[in-house]
């Protein structure tokens, strides 16, 4: 059995020729992390989860599989972040996106220790 695979951190060869290599490699260099979630107060004092999915473009190999072995450090610095964003919200308000991608690029590069790895940011909600 190998624990890379299971892992996620063992590289896939990519295809070469015609026919399909450009999605390929776009896929190879994107790594989706889990959802994260935070508690936001609704309005009329109840509670609410706010949710924001997001991904790691890496287009460097060595880099990406650093990002690979950052995972969990990148989870916890992005719960800070979008917890700390759903702390200030104000009940009923919608999300400020372009704050929030901007404070999650911020912490990518600071956990990485350099820039190079793009924050993709698929869906930001508030239930």
């Amino acid at each position: 059995m190998d624990r890379r695979a299971l892992l996620g951190l063992k590289t896939q060869p990519l295809k070469t020729g015609g026919g399909g290599g450009g999605a390929a490699a776009a896929q190879a260099s994107y790594l989706r992390l889990p959802t994260i979630t935070a508690n936001v107060m609704r309005p009329g004092g109840r509670r609410g989860v706010m949710t924001v999915e997001t991904g790691i473009d890496t287009p460097d190999a060595a880099l990406r599989v650093r990002v690979a072995q950052s995972a969990p450090r990148l989870r916890a610095a992005y719960a800070a972040v979008v917890q700390q964003s759903a702390n200030v919200l104000l009940p009923g308000a919608p999300p400020d996106v372009e704050r929030l991608v901007a404070q999650l690029q911020a912490a990518t590069n600071t956990v990485m220790g350099r820039a190079g790895a793009r924050l993709l940011i698929g869906t930001v909600m508030v239930v």
